[in-house]
């Protein structure tokens, strides 16, 4: 007989699928003009900041649900802010990538996320080149150069956006490592939300009045509060979900679940908007840099396991320090996130395949876990 507990882990990992994939396809169908009509996705992910942000003050500062961290004016100003900009910028070009690219090629672009990861980590020092890591991530590029040519409505605009915010998510998970778990500052995902929302609030007003406002002021807007509203609270559900999920799964299973859900949202965008025309070399070239982000994760997940092997074998003073040397790239967090542009989508820090979905800032147990996305929802 089933016990209780598995049972309500495979609701966990529906739910999260569920909410990650609507997340995304809600964000595609507000902004496009094709549906909705909402071509401002700077406005969007404002909205999705400005509420998650409140709820997160709620909870905190209102309800008492959980208490605010020991947050010193050095740690913001040399943590937060940073974070904060990196974050905001792969929400504002995810969800701008919505406007000239298909999600089905959107989510096979981020397939990238783990050689962007990878590369950050190694360029800002906080893990080394190896040559099997380094195989597998030639792997994945190729596949996503393969399913690129095979796009038939290729838009080189759209795909530097997106692009763009895969560097920027993964800049920012590196970040995270650097800055913020060097000085042994753990965040859960309210506290995430309470201390950063605001901030990539903010960072993105600049580029909003500039950019979005002049073109609102003379545009008939279509603003219905309750698509707004259940838009927002759709990817503060998918942020919280995902704490859930971590909470009770594994790596591996975290993972496969992810590429699941990765498959189900590429057939379903197909079904949704018809204009998402998916090519046999589309598919072939997914299938490649898929085989690339399997094997990736293979090896990070084996590299993790020896790890707990290790402490365990580790007096528990040694491994408190050690712990804050962890490498960026075995940090999980998926395409989220407060993140509207599912940076996205995978739980996996590396291997975003985070969205948006996966964590601002990754808890003591996330380091273990070894991918994205908060998620406004690029989920």
């Amino acid at each position: 007989m089933i016990g209780k507990q598995l049972v309500l882990t495979y609701v966990y990992l529906l739910n999260y699928i569920l909410l990650s994939s609507g997340v995304i396809l809600y964000n595609k169908w507000v902004l496009s003009p094709k549906y909705f009509d909402f071509p401002f996705p700077i406005t969007l992910t404002m909205i999705h900041m400005g509420f998650s942000g409140l709820v997160a003050f709620l909870l905190i500062r209102v309800f008492k649900v959980v208490s605010p961290v020991k947050m010193t004016s050095e740690i913001y100003l040399t943590c937060v802010i940073p974070i904060s900009a990196f974050f905001a910028s792969s929400l504002w070009f995810g969800n701008t990538a919505y406007l000239h690219i298909s999600v089905a090629f959107i989510q096979m672009l981020k397939a990238l996320m783990p050689v962007a990861t990878f590369l950050m980590a190694v360029v800002c020092g906080t893990d080394k080149l190896r040559w099997d890591v380094f195989l597998n991530m030639v792997l994945v590029s190729v596949g996503v150069v393969v399913s690129s040519y095979g796009e038939i409505h290729f838009n080189v605009i759209g795909t530097v956006y997106q692009v763009t915010g895969i560097f920027a998510e993964a800049l920012r998970l590196v970040l995270t490592q650097v800055l913020l778990q060097k000085k042994g500052l753990t965040l859960n995902p309210i506290t995430s939300l309470y201390y950063i929302a605001p901030c990539s609030f903010l960072f993105l007003f600049v580029p909003w009045y500039l950019l979005e406002k002049p073109v609102m002021q003379v545009a008939q807007i279509q603003f219905n509060f309750w698509i707004f509203f259940s838009n927002a609270l759709s990817a503060l559900a998918l942020n919280f979900s995902i704490f859930l999920v971590i909470g009770r799964t594994g790596a591996v299973t975290i993972r496969v679940a992810g590429v699941l859900k990765d498959w189900i949202l590429i057939a379903l965008s197909t079904v949704i908007f018809p204009e998402s025309t998916i090519t046999g070399l589309n598919i072939t070239g997914y299938a490649i840099a898929l085989c690339g982000v399997v094997m990736y994760n293979y090896l990070k997940v084996k590299d993790v396991r020896a790890s707990q092997v290790l402490t365990e074998s580790i007096p528990e003073r040694a491994v408190k320090g050690w712990n804050l040397e962890k490498k960026s790239s075995d940090l999980y967090t998926p395409d989220t996130t407060i993140d509207d542009s599912d940076n996205g989508g995978h739980i996996s820090a590396s291997d975003q395949n985070v969205d948006e979905e996966a964590p601002l800032v990754p808890s003591s147990r996330l380091s273990h876990i070894g991918r994205s996305q908060l998620s406004s929802h690029t989920a």
